[in-house]
Protein backbone atom coordinates (compact mmCIF):
# COMPACT_ATOMS: atom_id res chain seq x y z
CA UNK A 1 0.00 0.00 0.00
CA UNK A 2 0.85 3.53 -0.46
CA UNK A 3 1.74 5.43 2.76
CA UNK A 4 0.60 9.18 1.81
CA UNK A 5 2.88 11.60 4.89
CA UNK A 6 1.27 14.34 6.55
CA UNK A 7 3.90 16.58 4.64
CA UNK A 8 1.58 15.70 1.14
CA UNK A 9 -1.35 16.52 2.69
CA UNK A 10 0.14 20.23 3.80
CA UNK A 11 1.50 20.90 -0.06
CA UNK A 12 -1.55 20.10 -1.51
CA UNK A 13 -3.77 21.82 1.08
CA UNK A 14 -0.90 24.72 0.23
CA UNK A 15 -1.29 23.95 -3.91
CA UNK A 16 -4.85 24.50 -3.64
CA UNK A 17 -4.24 28.09 -2.16
CA UNK A 18 -1.83 28.97 -4.42
CA UNK A 19 -3.63 28.07 -7.71
CA UNK A 20 -6.65 30.11 -5.59
CA UNK A 21 -4.63 33.22 -5.53
CA UNK A 22 -2.71 32.49 -8.84
CA UNK A 23 -5.70 32.32 -10.81
CA UNK A 24 -6.96 35.94 -9.36
CA UNK A 25 -3.87 37.25 -10.39
CA UNK A 26 -3.75 35.66 -13.92
CA UNK A 27 -7.30 36.93 -14.42
CA UNK A 28 -6.14 40.39 -13.63
CA UNK A 29 -3.70 40.00 -16.42
CA UNK A 30 -5.13 38.63 -18.83
CA UNK A 31 -7.64 41.39 -18.64
CA UNK A 32 -4.56 44.26 -18.97
CA UNK A 33 -2.72 42.39 -21.53
CA UNK A 34 -6.25 41.42 -23.54
CA UNK A 35 -6.74 37.93 -23.27
CA UNK A 36 -9.97 37.96 -23.71
CA UNK A 37 -12.29 35.02 -25.49
CA UNK A 38 -14.68 37.29 -27.39
CA UNK A 39 -17.78 34.62 -28.25
CA UNK A 40 -18.48 33.65 -31.85
CA UNK A 41 -20.81 31.21 -33.63
CA UNK A 42 -18.71 28.35 -32.51
CA UNK A 43 -18.88 29.47 -29.10
CA UNK A 44 -20.45 28.17 -25.90
CA UNK A 45 -20.51 31.55 -24.40
CA UNK A 46 -21.99 34.84 -25.15
CA UNK A 47 -19.96 37.40 -22.75
CA UNK A 48 -16.28 38.47 -23.14
CA UNK A 49 -14.37 36.23 -20.46
CA UNK A 50 -10.44 36.01 -19.92
CA UNK A 51 -8.40 33.18 -21.03
CA UNK A 52 -5.28 31.09 -20.12
CA UNK A 53 -6.14 30.99 -16.58
CA UNK A 54 -4.87 27.64 -17.05
CA UNK A 55 -0.96 29.10 -16.41
CA UNK A 56 -2.07 29.05 -12.12
CA UNK A 57 -2.35 25.43 -12.24
CA UNK A 58 0.61 24.82 -14.31
CA UNK A 59 2.89 27.27 -11.99
CA UNK A 60 1.35 25.75 -8.99
CA UNK A 61 1.60 21.81 -9.67
CA UNK A 62 5.34 22.45 -10.98
CA UNK A 63 6.23 24.42 -8.25
CA UNK A 64 4.92 21.22 -6.45
CA UNK A 65 6.24 18.34 -8.18
CA UNK A 66 10.16 20.34 -7.49
CA UNK A 67 8.95 20.06 -4.12
CA UNK A 68 8.19 16.33 -3.93
CA UNK A 69 11.43 15.51 -5.42
CA UNK A 70 13.45 17.76 -2.95
CA UNK A 71 10.88 15.94 -0.21
CA UNK A 72 12.42 12.71 -2.22
CA UNK A 73 8.73 11.79 -2.56
CA UNK A 74 9.06 11.74 -5.72
CA UNK A 75 11.07 9.53 -8.32
CA UNK A 76 13.11 11.82 -10.45
CA UNK A 77 12.42 10.03 -13.57
CA UNK A 78 8.33 10.70 -12.80
CA UNK A 79 9.76 14.54 -12.20
CA UNK A 80 11.34 14.75 -15.72
CA UNK A 81 8.63 13.25 -17.42
CA UNK A 82 6.04 15.63 -15.53
CA UNK A 83 8.52 18.21 -17.14
CA UNK A 84 7.49 17.65 -20.39
CA UNK A 85 3.96 19.55 -19.37
CA UNK A 86 5.66 22.59 -19.21
CA UNK A 87 6.51 22.30 -22.94
CA UNK A 88 2.73 21.46 -23.74
CA UNK A 89 1.72 24.81 -21.31
CA UNK A 90 3.83 27.18 -23.26
CA UNK A 91 2.94 26.33 -26.77
CA UNK A 92 -0.68 26.24 -25.42
CA UNK A 93 -0.16 29.93 -24.16
CA UNK A 94 1.49 30.99 -27.52
CA UNK A 95 -1.45 28.97 -28.82
CA UNK A 96 -4.27 31.23 -26.53
CA UNK A 97 -2.05 34.43 -27.54
CA UNK A 98 -1.78 34.75 -31.13
CA UNK A 99 -2.92 31.06 -32.57
CA UNK A 100 -0.35 28.53 -34.01
CA UNK A 101 -0.99 26.04 -36.99
CA UNK A 102 -2.15 22.45 -35.84
CA UNK A 103 0.84 20.68 -37.17
CA UNK A 104 3.25 23.28 -34.89
CA UNK A 105 0.50 22.42 -31.84
CA UNK A 106 1.12 18.66 -32.87
CA UNK A 107 4.75 18.70 -33.34
CA UNK A 108 5.47 20.14 -29.88
CA UNK A 109 3.18 17.21 -28.36
CA UNK A 110 5.34 14.39 -30.05
CA UNK A 111 8.03 15.63 -28.51
CA UNK A 112 6.70 16.34 -24.89
CA UNK A 113 4.96 12.54 -25.46
CA UNK A 114 8.60 10.84 -26.71
CA UNK A 115 10.04 13.00 -23.32
CA UNK A 116 7.83 11.36 -20.72
CA UNK A 117 8.08 8.13 -22.74
CA UNK A 118 11.90 8.12 -22.68
CA UNK A 119 12.61 8.68 -19.13
CA UNK A 120 9.57 6.13 -18.14
CA UNK A 121 11.19 3.42 -20.10
CA UNK A 122 8.18 3.48 -22.73
CA UNK A 123 4.73 1.39 -22.52
CA UNK A 124 4.43 -0.96 -19.32
CA UNK A 125 2.90 -4.54 -19.77
CA UNK A 126 -1.13 -4.40 -19.85
CA UNK A 127 -2.61 -7.29 -18.32
CA UNK A 128 -5.24 -9.30 -20.30
CA UNK A 129 -6.97 -12.22 -18.09
CA UNK A 130 -3.87 -13.49 -16.36
CA UNK A 131 -1.34 -12.76 -18.17
CA UNK A 132 1.26 -9.73 -19.00
CA UNK A 133 1.00 -8.37 -23.08
CA UNK A 134 4.21 -6.54 -23.53
CA UNK A 135 4.13 -4.23 -26.41
CA UNK A 136 7.56 -3.89 -27.09
CA UNK A 137 8.72 -1.36 -29.89
CA UNK A 138 5.65 -0.65 -30.89
CA UNK A 139 4.76 0.91 -27.49
CA UNK A 140 6.78 3.76 -28.15
CA UNK A 141 3.89 4.76 -30.82
CA UNK A 142 1.30 3.35 -29.08
CA UNK A 143 2.23 5.26 -25.93
CA UNK A 144 3.50 8.62 -27.85
CA UNK A 145 -0.12 8.70 -29.51
CA UNK A 146 -1.87 7.86 -25.98
CA UNK A 147 -0.23 11.17 -24.89
CA UNK A 148 -1.14 13.16 -27.67
CA UNK A 149 -4.85 11.75 -27.46
CA UNK A 150 -5.36 12.73 -24.28
CA UNK A 151 -3.61 16.14 -23.77
CA UNK A 152 -5.95 17.04 -26.64
CA UNK A 153 -9.25 15.47 -25.61
CA UNK A 154 -8.80 17.75 -22.93
CA UNK A 155 -8.05 20.64 -24.96
CA UNK A 156 -11.55 19.53 -27.23
CA UNK A 157 -13.35 19.10 -23.77
CA UNK A 158 -12.80 22.00 -22.68
CA UNK A 159 -15.79 24.03 -23.73
CA UNK A 160 -18.28 24.86 -21.39
CA UNK A 161 -17.54 26.24 -17.36
CA UNK A 162 -15.99 23.63 -14.97
CA UNK A 163 -16.10 20.69 -16.63
CA UNK A 164 -12.24 20.20 -17.79
CA UNK A 165 -10.84 21.36 -13.90
CA UNK A 166 -13.55 18.91 -12.24
CA UNK A 167 -12.73 16.24 -14.65
CA UNK A 168 -8.93 16.74 -13.96
CA UNK A 169 -9.68 16.88 -10.08
CA UNK A 170 -12.13 14.01 -10.16
CA UNK A 171 -9.62 11.86 -12.12
CA UNK A 172 -6.69 12.39 -10.31
CA UNK A 173 -8.57 12.07 -7.09
CA UNK A 174 -10.53 9.02 -8.01
CA UNK A 175 -7.59 7.02 -8.77
CA UNK A 176 -5.49 7.94 -5.86
CA UNK A 177 -8.77 6.63 -3.80
CA UNK A 178 -9.13 3.33 -5.82
CA UNK A 179 -5.87 2.04 -6.25
CA UNK A 180 -4.79 3.05 -2.89
CA UNK A 181 -7.59 1.61 -1.58
CA UNK A 182 -7.03 -2.04 -2.70
CA UNK A 183 -3.59 -1.99 -5.17
CA UNK A 184 -0.38 -0.85 -4.48
CA UNK A 185 0.26 2.58 -6.30
CA UNK A 186 3.63 4.33 -5.81
CA UNK A 187 3.57 7.20 -3.66
CA UNK A 188 5.15 9.24 -5.68
CA UNK A 189 2.54 9.00 -8.52
CA UNK A 190 -0.34 9.51 -4.95
CA UNK A 191 1.24 12.65 -3.98
CA UNK A 192 1.58 13.81 -7.77
CA UNK A 193 -1.85 12.66 -8.36
CA UNK A 194 -3.49 14.90 -5.11
CA UNK A 195 -1.54 17.74 -6.06
CA UNK A 196 -2.74 18.20 -9.24
CA UNK A 197 -6.35 17.40 -8.23
CA UNK A 198 -5.63 20.46 -5.35
CA UNK A 199 -4.70 22.77 -8.54
CA UNK A 200 -7.53 22.14 -10.44
CA UNK A 201 -9.95 22.79 -7.33
CA UNK A 202 -8.19 25.78 -6.66
CA UNK A 203 -8.30 26.91 -10.40
CA UNK A 204 -12.18 25.85 -10.45
CA UNK A 205 -13.34 28.23 -7.98
CA UNK A 206 -12.85 31.12 -10.82
CA UNK A 207 -13.81 28.92 -13.70
CA UNK A 208 -17.04 27.26 -12.00
CA UNK A 209 -20.41 28.50 -13.67
CA UNK A 210 -20.93 31.18 -14.41
CA UNK A 211 -17.17 31.20 -15.09
CA UNK A 212 -14.94 34.36 -14.54
CA UNK A 213 -12.06 33.20 -16.39
CA UNK A 214 -11.17 30.26 -19.20
CA UNK A 215 -8.79 28.01 -18.57
CA UNK A 216 -7.21 27.91 -22.37
CA UNK A 217 -5.07 25.45 -23.85
CA UNK A 218 -2.32 26.55 -22.07
CA UNK A 219 -4.03 24.35 -19.16
CA UNK A 220 -6.37 22.01 -20.69
CA UNK A 221 -3.32 20.24 -22.77
CA UNK A 222 -1.16 20.29 -19.17
CA UNK A 223 -3.58 18.41 -17.17
CA UNK A 224 -4.47 16.07 -20.44
CA UNK A 225 -0.56 15.58 -20.17
CA UNK A 226 0.40 14.94 -16.88
CA UNK A 227 -3.06 12.71 -16.34
CA UNK A 228 -1.16 10.20 -18.73
CA UNK A 229 2.09 10.66 -17.74
CA UNK A 230 0.65 9.57 -14.03
CA UNK A 231 -1.34 6.91 -15.18
CA UNK A 232 1.60 5.21 -17.48
CA UNK A 233 3.87 5.50 -14.11
CA UNK A 234 1.90 4.32 -11.91
CA UNK A 235 1.43 1.08 -14.30
CA UNK A 236 5.13 0.48 -14.15
CA UNK A 237 4.24 -0.86 -10.52
CA UNK A 238 0.47 -1.76 -11.05
CA UNK A 239 -0.79 -2.98 -14.60
CA UNK A 240 -4.25 -2.86 -13.41
CA UNK A 241 -3.69 1.31 -13.30
CA UNK A 242 -4.00 1.65 -16.60
CA UNK A 243 -7.47 0.88 -17.27
CA UNK A 244 -8.46 2.01 -14.03
CA UNK A 245 -7.26 5.78 -15.07
CA UNK A 246 -8.90 4.76 -18.53
CA UNK A 247 -11.89 4.49 -16.86
CA UNK A 248 -12.18 7.24 -14.68
CA UNK A 249 -11.82 9.32 -17.83
CA UNK A 250 -14.02 7.92 -19.56
CA UNK A 251 -16.42 10.60 -20.08
CA UNK A 252 -13.85 12.56 -21.86
CA UNK A 253 -12.57 9.61 -23.99
CA UNK A 254 -16.08 8.39 -25.17
CA UNK A 255 -17.42 11.86 -25.77
CA UNK A 256 -14.56 13.13 -27.82
CA UNK A 257 -13.51 9.99 -29.19
CA UNK A 258 -17.34 9.41 -30.97
CA UNK A 259 -17.60 13.04 -31.67
CA UNK A 260 -13.90 12.72 -33.90
CA UNK A 261 -15.32 9.70 -35.56
CA UNK A 262 -18.56 11.20 -36.65
CA UNK A 263 -16.89 14.10 -37.77
CA UNK A 264 -14.04 12.28 -39.82
CA UNK A 265 -16.40 10.54 -41.30
CA UNK A 266 -18.19 13.41 -42.61
CA UNK A 267 -14.60 14.40 -43.95
CA UNK A 268 -14.45 17.50 -42.13
CA UNK A 269 -11.39 19.67 -40.62
CA UNK A 270 -10.96 18.09 -37.27
CA UNK A 271 -8.85 20.87 -35.90
CA UNK A 272 -10.86 23.17 -36.38
CA UNK A 273 -13.15 24.61 -33.30
CA UNK A 274 -16.69 22.80 -33.84
CA UNK A 275 -20.16 23.00 -30.79
CA UNK A 276 -21.00 19.17 -31.57
CA UNK A 277 -19.51 16.89 -28.76
CA UNK A 278 -22.19 15.47 -26.65
CA UNK A 279 -21.60 18.20 -23.50
CA UNK A 280 -22.05 21.17 -25.77
CA UNK A 281 -25.18 19.58 -27.55
CA UNK A 282 -26.44 19.17 -23.73
CA UNK A 283 -25.31 22.66 -22.92
CA UNK A 284 -27.61 24.03 -25.19
CA UNK A 285 -30.58 21.58 -24.79
CA UNK A 286 -30.37 22.71 -20.96
CA UNK A 287 -29.55 26.06 -21.41
CA UNK A 288 -27.15 25.62 -19.04
CA UNK A 289 -23.40 24.67 -18.28
CA UNK A 290 -23.19 24.12 -14.46
CA UNK A 291 -25.92 21.09 -15.37
CA UNK A 292 -24.25 19.36 -17.71
CA UNK A 293 -21.28 19.56 -15.46
CA UNK A 294 -22.90 18.54 -12.23
CA UNK A 295 -23.95 15.70 -14.86
CA UNK A 296 -20.62 14.54 -15.40
CA UNK A 297 -19.92 14.63 -12.09
CA UNK A 298 -22.59 12.41 -11.30
CA UNK A 299 -21.45 9.98 -13.98
CA UNK A 300 -18.15 10.06 -12.66
CA UNK A 301 -19.15 8.78 -9.35
CA UNK A 302 -22.01 6.50 -9.82
CA UNK A 303 -21.22 4.81 -12.79
CA UNK A 304 -17.27 5.05 -13.57
CA UNK A 305 -15.47 5.19 -9.61
CA UNK A 306 -17.59 1.80 -8.94
CA UNK A 307 -16.33 0.21 -12.50
CA UNK A 308 -12.51 1.41 -11.45
CA UNK A 309 -12.90 -0.21 -7.98
CA UNK A 310 -13.76 -3.61 -9.66
CA UNK A 311 -10.98 -3.38 -11.09
CA UNK A 312 -8.76 -3.62 -8.61
CA UNK A 313 -11.02 -6.03 -7.11
CA UNK A 314 -10.96 -8.03 -10.36
CA UNK A 315 -7.97 -7.47 -12.40
CA UNK A 316 -7.75 -10.49 -14.19
CA UNK A 317 -11.15 -8.30 -15.78
CA UNK A 318 -9.85 -5.12 -15.80
CA UNK A 319 -9.95 -4.72 -19.36
CA UNK A 320 -12.58 -5.97 -19.96
CA UNK A 321 -14.38 -4.09 -17.36
CA UNK A 322 -12.87 -0.96 -18.85
CA UNK A 323 -14.53 -1.84 -22.39
CA UNK A 324 -17.84 -2.17 -20.68
CA UNK A 325 -17.70 0.55 -19.05
CA UNK A 326 -16.62 2.79 -21.90
CA UNK A 327 -19.02 1.50 -24.09
CA UNK A 328 -21.98 2.45 -22.48
CA UNK A 329 -20.47 6.24 -22.73
CA UNK A 330 -20.23 5.85 -26.42
CA UNK A 331 -23.64 4.91 -26.43
CA UNK A 332 -25.00 7.17 -24.03
CA UNK A 333 -22.96 10.20 -26.25
CA UNK A 334 -24.53 9.25 -29.57
CA UNK A 335 -28.04 9.56 -27.66
CA UNK A 336 -26.91 13.15 -26.98
CA UNK A 337 -26.01 13.89 -29.87
CA UNK A 338 -21.89 13.57 -29.70
CA UNK A 339 -20.77 14.29 -33.87
CA UNK A 340 -23.78 15.15 -34.92
CA UNK A 341 -23.22 18.07 -37.46
CA UNK A 342 -25.15 21.41 -36.23
CA UNK A 343 -27.42 22.33 -39.40
CA UNK A 344 -26.96 26.13 -38.78
CA UNK A 345 -25.00 28.12 -36.29
CA UNK A 346 -26.94 27.94 -33.28
CA UNK A 347 -27.78 31.32 -30.82
CA UNK A 348 -25.24 31.77 -28.19
CA UNK A 349 -26.13 30.99 -24.59
CA UNK A 350 -24.66 32.42 -21.47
Amino acid sequence: MSRIGIEVYVLGGVSLALSLALTFLVRKFALSQGLIDVPNERSSHRHPTPRAGGIAIVVTATAAFSVLLALHRLEFAVFAALAGGVIVAAVGFVDDRYGLPAVVRLAAHALAALWALAWLGGLPPVRLGDHLVASGAGGVVLGALGIIWVLNLFNFMDGIDGIAASEGAFVAWGAVAVLTASAPLASGVTAAALILGAACLGFLRWNWSPARIFMGDVGSGYIGYVIAVLALAASRDEPVALPVWLTLGGVFFADATVTLVRRAGRGERLHEAHRTHAYQWLSRKWGSHGRVTWAVLAVNLIWLLPCAYLETVFPQFAVLIAAIALAVLAAAALGCGAGRREPKPAALED
